[in-house]
């Protein structure tokens, strides 16, 4: 490890939370975002480390992202790499797809793909400037493909039709990025896990693993092994790419 500075956002969410404590004693330098201050007071007490700059910001908020990068430049005067894990969902999320309000929708869009290319378009600015940089996305196996309806059969779940529109969009812009920018000397690419574990129902959890090859749902920290890679320089000529990480599910 070379003390790479690595900016997260959604620090604080199931995932992002997860990467935080895989990297927190890997000799990076992390600069870490959330909107929740309560998780972030908690999360800052349980990373325990005061050479991290912990910044409680509400990157929807114009100017917001701007500042959180200015601040990360002052703390370690660079920023290597770019993890975009926010997911900011409205009040309406998760409806079955006849039940989806518009308005609802228009704001999932807006704050979660729309935030994607946002926070694209400012940490590249930083990059271009810098003259090096490295983006990771996060998409999902909903992007790549069409939900196993039958997984969610006698539980209250759904997977959101919007879901599969936005991480299918995540992917599209990692490609596109990638080639606007080429031979920049920049590298953008995302992850598309599978189902997380997080207290779903025993029923989907056994449709789930019968897709799967061996464990089904995965632990949030079985993605890192993944960001490990593609902030390490074993992976620098991977550019532009979705990897997927679902235990065989999309097979």
């Amino acid at each position: 490890m070379d003390n790479k500075v690595v900016l997260i956002t959604g620090a604080c969410g199931l995932i992002g939370e997860s990467l935080v404590i895989g990297l927190k004693n890997k000799n990076y330098k992390l600069v870490l975002i959330d909107n929740n201050k309560e998780k972030m007071k908690n999360l800052k007490s349980k990373i325990n480390n005061e050479s991290f700059l912990f910044l409680n910001s509400d990157i929807l908020v114009k100017g917001s992202l701007e500042s959180c990068i200015e601040k990360a430049h002052k703390r370690f005067g660079k920023i290597d790499c770019a993890i975009h894990a926010a997911y900011p969902k409205s009040k309406g999320w998760g409806s079955k797809f006849e039940d989806l309000k518009e308005h609802y929708l228009m704001e999932d869009i807006q704050n979660q793909l729309g935030l994607a290319i946002i926070f694209s378009q400012k940490i590249i600015k930083y990059f271009l400037r810098q003259g090096n940089g490295n983006l990771i996305h996060f998409s999902s196996i909903q992007g790549i493909s069409a939900p196993k309806f039958e997984h969610y059969e006698g539980t209250s779940m759904c997977s959101p039709i919007e879901y599969s529109a936005i991480k299918s969009g995540i992917i599209s812009i990692t490609k596109y990025l990638s080639k606007y920018y080429k031979n920049k000397n920049l590298r953008i690419n995302c992850i598309s896990p599978g189902g997380v574990y997080s207290n779903q129902p025993e029923k989907f959890i056994k449709k789930y693993k019968e897709s799967c090859n061996s464990k089904g749902l995965l632990n949030a920290e079985d993605i890192n092994g993944t960001i490990l890679f593609l902030l390490s320089k074993n992976s620098q000529y991977i550019n532009g790419q979705n990897i997927i990480i679902d235990d065989g599910w999309s097979l």
